[in-house]
């Protein structure tokens, strides 16, 4: 297929999986512990026997809540497609492959990466359901992206709460012939520099499949549920640095020897922004050249050659670090539209594009916007 416009980053949530994915496929101890569809007072809703609210079905953004107009202004834009009136008439054009294509071609987009449902996984807070609900939307996933194979990246999402479990599901999926790994980022776990990892890290260089961490998580799990009336702002302080907190994960994997051990490995942050890491890379640099002490961690190389060799983040819309492309690698860069969410530019990518790279070279715009993605997911030329 010839590709001329590749998403790095879009998703397909709960809200848009078949209502009956998880308990038509629970084991019997599992029933109700994974997530299930009851009607509710906004409509049908997601929901486990210990009424975790998981959000509407077809509903707004990851969470799924309802469409409000006014509130903001990109979920105003997607929703003159029509997009929710039609999920509310149960036309899934996020969650059905058919359907989906067409909203990529809507676009100008010819082949997505999509990440998953990891998040909804760690809000069950029942590692032994989370790891069976992954288990079943990963072996879905697979039956999804086979309609287009070549068009739909999907990424398998891996829990981690078990170490050994990980990386068994890790090599299960890769026999499954999926084309990319995504790990949870949270606060109550391991830091990545820690030899604890150092199985699934081995296990993701074996199967040869690229590993994706998207966000992390600004306040511990909890803090905006139990915010009440000052909920708006902290959501504005984790909507303001989701992204930056990835720095967190890349010193960890550099600092650690993750990439000097594993030279080939493939890391991408998705969703990452990109204006931070001109300051991050230098930063790391400075700091390995100064401090001696930086030369016993088992790095042999600046942190920024890890990165260009290595690592890769997507982005959709910035207006600072598309004009930082050079100081990061035009190489390192993928663009994405973040679809179906919020943040993102679906269906007016055209337009972002434009704007932001509109200044760049027409080599590097390609890079960014297709080559990279093709190139570091090994799709068909």
């Amino acid at each position: 297929m010839k590709y001329n416009r590749i998403s790095a980053d879009c998703h397909l949530d709960l809200n848009w999986l078949p209502t009956d994915l998880f308990d038509s496929q629970a084991p019997a101890a599992l029933k109700g512990r994974l997530p299930y569809v009851v009607d509710g007072p906004q409509g049908p809703m997601w929901t486990t026997k210990n009424n975790a609210p998981l959000g509407l079905t077809r509903g707004v953004g990851v969470i799924g809540k309802k469409f409000v107009p006014g509130m903001q202004h990109r979920f105003d834009v997607m929703a003159t497609t029509g997009i929710y009136e039609d999920g509310a008439k149960g036309i899934n054009r996020v969650g059905d492959p058919d359907l989906r294509i067409k909203e990529m071609e809507r676009d100008g987009v010819d082949a997505e990466v999509i990440y998953g449902v990891l998040a909804v996984s760690t809000a069950l807070n029942d590692p032994e359901a989370s790891r069976e609900m992954l288990r079943i939307y990963n072996t879905w996933l697979k039956d999804f992206c086979s309609h287009y194979p070549d068009r739909h990246i999907g990424l398998a999402c891996i829990p981690t709460d078990d170490i050994n479990d990980a990386v068994k599901e890790v090599h299960r999926v890769a026999k499954l012939g999926i084309k990319g790994i995504e790990i949870p980022c949270q606060w109550d776990t391991k830091p990545f520099w820690d030899p604890h990892w150092e199985p699934l890290w081995q296990a993701i260089d074996d199967v040869d499949l690229p590993v994706h961490f998207h966000a992390f998580p600004v306040m511990a799990r909890g803090v905006l549920e139990n915010a009440g009336a000052l909920r708006p702002n902290a959501t504005f302080v984790a909507s303001t640095l989701f992204q930056i907190n990835l720095f967190n994960l890349l010193a960890s994997m550099i600092g650690g020897g993750v990439l000097e051990r594993h030279p080939t490995l493939r890391v991408a942050f998705g969703e990452s922004g990109i204006g931070w890491l001109p300051y991050a890379l230098d930063r790391m640099d400075f700091l390995f050249d100064d401090q001696k002490q930086f030369r016993t961690m088992g790095v042999k190389l600046k942190p920024s050659e890890y990165w260009r060799r290595q690592c890769r983040a997507s982005f959709q819309y910035e207006r600072v670090g598309s004009k930082l492309v050079d100081m990061i690698g035009a190489e390192t860069l993928m663009w994405g539209s973040d679809f179906p969410h919020g943040d993102g530019v679906w269906p007016e990518s055209d337009k972002y594009i434009a704007e932001q790279f509109g200044h760049l070279p027409a080599a590097q715009q390609r890079m960014i916007t297709c080559d990279n993605a093709a190139k570091f997911y090994r799709l068909p030329s």
